[in-house]
């Protein structure tokens, strides 16, 4: 089985749903992969901050497709990329994103359809779509096309996002994704209303004070996603231990962190200096 064939049977219907730790650089991706994970996600907004830039379509295209190469030759597992709305708005563009993210081995993207205000008519966002599965059926690789609605987190359908949520989720399933994402929504009746009249893998955002994977699972969601949380916690935990150290001496936020050793075992030996 390749690595997209399994990508795509991990969002089956099963006992558990698929909970991606979503990562940002080739760090992050071995050690939730040495956590346990069966599949690795980036975060479009932890990689923009890790590279110094702000969170939607800010960062430079040539600097995320090269961290998603460090990120999936860091894991042996099957990794998908949030390209955010392509990294491009014209057809060449997109196709040249959708060709980065296989040629770099992702067997799976995240896209969204928040570009503009109100967000991206539906018509146009499914033809973009249906030219991403286009480009990846050319290629021969059954891309997994998770297809992002911000109906819920853009506050733009305060009255109907669940109903624009169906319109858009059929739409965009008929052009080409395989799944849908409806990030700001972790209502368990709403999610189980969507995942009965969606037909095909929910995946929502969840966080502290959410329902837990499982609870999600019961509503219907087959994939749960944590975006930048991770990334956040980290540069928290920076935050905390470099205030410490800098504010009273304190060298106590170190305790329990990783030896060098054990950083240094996440990867493979290479050589010690290159030209």
């Amino acid at each position: 089985m390749t690595k997209a064939e399994n990508f795509h049977k991990l969002h089956d219907a099963g006992p558990t749903p698929l909970v991606l730790v979503n990562v940002w650089d080739a760090a992050s991706a071995r050690v939730v992969e040495e956590a346990g994970a069966t599949a690795i996600a980036t975060s479009s907004s932890a990689v923009s901050w890790s590279l110094g830039f702000r969170d939607g379509d800010h960062v430079p295209w040539g600097l995320a497709m090269a961290a998603l190469g460090r990120v999936v030759g860091a894991t042996r597992l099957p990794v998908s990329a949030d390209i955010e709305t392509g990294y491009g708005r014209t057809d060449d563009e997109l196709r040249a994103t959708v060709h980065a993210v296989l040629d770099a081995g992702a067997v799976g993207i995240n896209i969204e359809d928040s570009a503009v205000e109100p967000l991206t008519d539906i018509a146009e966002q499914s033809r973009r779509l249906a030219l991403i599965r286009a480009v990846a059926d050319d290629r021969g690789i059954p891309l997994f096309i998770n297809a992002r609605t911000d109906t819920y987190l853009s506050g733009q359908f305060p009255d109907a996002a669940f109903d624009e949520t169906l319109r858009r989720a059929e739409a965009y399933l008929t052009a080409g994704a395989d799944g849908v994402f409806v990030p700001g929504v972790v209502d368990l009746h709403a999610l189980h209303e969507l995942s009965s009249r969606i037909p095909a893998p929910l995946n929502a955002l969840a966080g502290v004070g959410d329902p837990s994977p499982l609870e999600l699972h019961d509503a219907g969601v087959r994939r749960v996603s944590i975006g930048g949380n991770a990334a956040k916690a980290a540069y928290a935990k920076v935050a905390r231990v470099a205030k410490e150290i800098l504010d009273d001496g304190n060298w106590a936020g170190l305790a329990g962190t990783r030896s060098h050793d054990e950083m240094d075992s996440l990867f493979a030996p290479g050589p010690k200096y290159s030209l």
